[in-house]
């Protein structure tokens, strides 16, 4: 039994989950996504490409009784595991542990696949002889990304490597990856000691380790942002940015041109999270602190609108909230108050 399995606290196997290893398991972590789970179940069930099973693990979510009850009728159809919360990883990981693929799809639990996620992306992976592959998504569930796909905001051009992992030339999205599970286990799965920007930290690995990762820019699923998830508010996003690139350049023994574009990410990522900070007193009506921060913010990037966002700060901090407030009102969703 491995120390996933260990971890299992109950399990279900649904009675028409098929009793030959199906050619891709698809994991989904579970917590508190009781509202959303019925949604995702469906759009796996209605898949065009048939050959797979779904794993579903129950990370000690607070809305228990509610996800069970919402998983109810497809409780045939799907293993069901329960374990204590211990994070995303160690999720996936539990699931990896049951799964019997050749092909491991992830997939999120509030998030939706298109009918032919799996047809496309299997027959993507297998002619372009890849080992793990991932493709574009529409944004939904926020006014600010409403209709704008990943790519459009996070695209991915030319070959997946470290260096284009770390700048950000290459935007990898969880529930639209597939990979072979040998490569999984063959690098160790996801780090359960990192709660966030672990998937990062995994895709990385890859990279790193030279296996062979392609994307297809057809839009294959839908991506639900919501400020309440691990997506998060803008300021957690940015913190997310930082902690991703602190965990790879703290585990991983960098060469001289991935450390030079790490540290001018980084410089990037901590001015980003500035601003945010920025906006975020702003709204909060500190506004000595919003100058601050968008000020320091700026001294990266050396824009005149910045500058004349702190002038207009110190002058008429109300009127600039107002202006604020009214050109932007679909970013205050994701305007977290400032931190203590």
């Amino acid at each position: 039994m491995s120390e996933s399995e260990e971890k299992i606290i109950s399990k279900k196997v649904g009675k028409n989950v098929c009793g030959t290893a199906p050619k891709v398991s698809v994991v989904i972590p579970a917590y508190n996504i009781s509202a959303y789970i019925a949604e995702t179940l469906d759009s796996v069930l209605a898949q065009t490409y048939k050959n797979y099973e779904i794993i579903l693990i129950n990370d000690g979510s607070k809305d228990t009784k509610e996800l069970e009850a919402a998983l109810k009728p497809y409780f045939d159809y799907i293993v069901y595991a329960q374990q204590e919360n211990s994070g995303a990883s160690q999720a996936r990981n539990t699931a990896i542990s049951l799964s019997r693929g050749e092909l491991i799809a992830f997939l999120d639990g509030d998030d939706i696949w298109l009918p032919r996620f799996l047809e496309s992306q299997v027959d993507f992976l297998e002619k372009n002889n890849l080992e793990m592959a991932y493709c574009d998504a529409k944004i939904f569930g926020e006014p600010l990304f409403e209709g704008r796909t990943f790519m459009q905001d996070s695209p991915s051009g030319g070959e997946v490597t470290p260096i284009s992992l770390i700048n950000t030339d290459c935007n990898v999205i969880t529930s639209g990856t597939i990979l072979k599970k040998d490569l999984l286990e063959k690098s160790g799965l996801f780090d359960v000691s990192i709660r966030r920007a672990q998937d990062f930290d995994l895709w990385f690995r890859l990279a790193k380790d030279g296996a062979k990762i392609g994307y297809s820019r057809e839009v294959l699923i839908k991506y639900r942002v919501r400020s309440d998830n691990l997506s998060g508010t803008n300021i957690d996003r940015a913190e997310r940015n930082i902690r991703a690139l602190e965990i790879i350049g703290n585990k991983y023994e960098l060469d001289e041109l991935e450390k030079e574009v790490w540290q001018k990410q980084m410089a990037l990522c901590e001015a980003e999270y500035e601003l945010e900070q920025g906006k975020s007193c702003l709204v909060s009506g500190n506004y000595s602190q919003a100058q601050t921060h968008i000020s320091e913010a700026n001294k990266f990037y050396r824009k005149p609108k910045l500058a004349l966002l702190v002038w207009l700060i110190r002058f008429s901090p109300k009127l600039t909230l107002q202006v604020f407030k009214k050109l932007r009102p679909a970013e205050f969703s994701f305007v977290a108050p400032p931190k203590s």
